[in-house]
């Protein structure tokens, strides 16, 4: 699958980000790396793998924004135990903990609670922006001092 999105270069990369953002596993990071080795500019990489993994995001902070529990647990794979174990983090430090979801398996888990409990929805989603970009550019930054 990697090789047919890194045939649609930055659309592929686009909907590798937005699936790895979103609940399906997928790692965009892969596909990102193997764009910016054949010449695509790293900066329009960082830009599109953020866009699309930051609305993959999005799905999941909805999905708990519905509320539906069997939904949360059938869909996200998160137990509402779980969620509800975070939400002294999430009433703590709120939106901030979106700058976490891009860690795997635990970013979902707070993006879901953040939605579930209804946390600042565009704090959330400017935070969520704002970690990805950060992984991305850590990526990119990785693979331009390794070739050089």
């Amino acid at each position: 699958m990697v090789e047919f999105l890194q045939q649609y270069g930055l659309w592929g990369l686009f909907f590798a980000g937005f699936l790895s953002g979103s609940i399906l596993p997928f790692n965009s990071e892969a596909v990102m790396s193997v764009l910016i080795l054949a010449g695509v500019n790293s900066l329009s990489c960082i830009i599109v793998a953020t866009a699309g993994n930051t609305l993959g995001g999005i799905s999941i902070f909805y999905l708990g924004y519905l509320g539906r529990i069997e939904w949360i647990e059938k869909y996200g794979k998160v137990k509402m135990e779980k969620i509800h174990a975070i939400l002294p983090k999430l009433q703590k430090y709120g939106p901030y903990t979106a700058l976490l979801s891009f860690v795997p398996v635990i970013g979902d888990v707070l993006v879901l609670g953040l939605g579930f409990f209804r946390i600042s929805p565009k704090l959330t989603m400017l935070y969520m922006f704002i970690g990805k970009a950060a992984r991305y550019w850590l990526l990119a930054e990785t693979i331009r001092l390794i070739t050089n």
